[in-house]
């Protein structure tokens, strides 16, 4: 039960209520949701996540909400302008591969799967009323997004402003004990508490994650090109993992991994780059196994040496291509200007050679890109 409100766990409101129910014995019912937004899962969204496979694992009734209607109008948490809403068919696109992904850290054969368009969709004019009879616009307005964004002069649209409603609505529908989620999401998923009392429901409690910083110390996010993601390849995932600020690793072992806390204690009192790569294969071996965590550190050893590793990718080049061009259709680079830009700074090796031209053509051997990409090259 301690593991359950303390580990990876920021807050838990109300506390005693969590800690009456669990001590009751009896299986509690528990849902984290998830609106499909985006195509790909980072160990971020992994962290609340493994919360809910830990109550599933302890014997509780544990379900996994899809967004399928809220992620339509976009949840405004954390936001400081108007999010593009989604249509139907791009959030059924991004969650195709969502459960894929989810199954990398969720045992689905012990969680119910539920969809919010269940019900969302068919909430009438009147329905919506009542749910919004419960709250004041002041309380609503109490959301520091809101209050940044008013102050500001930007836009806030009414769907925005009714999204927490629905996501409460969530609550009151699936009748749970617990909700799970970021912290970020406290606002959201007291609505949610307090709609279930509204509607004679049982008392839930809120139980928030921990957020974790990205591999640069700014909030895990795509837009900063700093994720860790569930389906990065074991090499890759590994050279992230070495590349996460020293002072970040107690909570990437907390919420990334299962070493014990006395354990993450005595390791990170040694040595820091010796830390940084037990926690990197932690990491690894639980998305990839441990065969493709050694793999993986191989890997990044013989790129630390300074050398292109064994298993880099071989690719077949047409002889003459300009080597910009090579690199930018095989995602090596992102594009011309960047390519250049390394070229110039020395960033391109081939065969440990520095290439000093923006005209080079391809050659045959291997190229070093950068710090971390590697390719070796054969003529078609």
């Amino acid at each position: 039960m301690n593991e359950l409100l303390t580990r990876a766990v920021e807050e838990i409101v109300p506390p005693e209520l969590g800690e009456e129910k669990l001590k009751s014995g009896k299986k509690l019912r528990v849902y984290l949701g998830i609106d499909p937004t985006g195509s790909r899962l980072h160990v971020g969204h992994a962290v609340a996540l493994r919360k809910l496979q830990a109550f599933a694992d302890a014997g509780h009734e544990v379900v996994f909400l899809i967004g399928s209607y809220t992620a339509m109008i976009g949840d405004p948490t954390g936001r400081d302008q108007m999010r593009e809403p989604l249509t139907k068919e791009e959030v059924e696109k991004n969650f195709k591969t969502y459960k894929e992904q989810a199954s990398k850290v969720l045992d689905f054969s012990k969680i119910e799967i539920r969809y919010n368009d269940e019900w969302l969709s068919k909430l009438t004019g009147e329905d919506f009323l009542k749910i919004a009879s419960n709250f004041t616009v002041q309380q609503m307005l109490q959301r520091d997004m809101f209050k940044k964004r008013m102050a500001k002069g930007e836009d806030l649209s009414p769907t925005e402003f009714l999204y927490p409603l629905m996501q409460g609505y969530d609550s009151v529908m699936l009748d749970v004990d617990c909700e799970i989620g970021g912290n970020d999401q406290l606002f959201n998923m007291l609505c949610g508490r307090k709609l279930q009392k509204a509607y004679g429901k049982r008392d839930k409690f809120v139980l928030t994650t921990k957020l974790i910083e990205g591999t640069d110390g700014r909030k895990m996010s795509k837009t900063y090109n700093n994720c860790i993601y569930l389906d990065d390849k074991p090499s890759e995932m590994f050279g992230k993992v070495m590349r996460v600020e020293d002072s970040l690793m107690a909570t990437y072992f907390e919420c990334c991994t299962d070493v014990p806390l006395d354990e993450v204690k005595k390791i990170l009192k040694g040595d820091a780059r010796s830390a940084k790569i037990r926690l990197a294969r932690e990491i690894v071996t639980m998305y990839h196994g441990a065969e493709g965590a050694e793999g993986a550190e191989v890997h990044y050893n013989q790129a630390a040496a300074g050398g292109v590793p064994e298993d880099a990718p071989e690719v077949k080049a047409k002889k003459g291509t300009l080597l910009i061009d090579f690199l930018v259709e095989q995602k090596l680079i992102a594009s011309k200007s960047e390519g250049r830009r390394m070229i110039e700074q020395g960033g391109v090796k081939h065969n440990d050679a520095v290439v000093d031209s923006i005209e080079a053509v391809v050659e045959e051997g291997e190229y070093k890109i950068g710090k971390r990409k590697f390719v070796k090259i054969k003529y078609i």
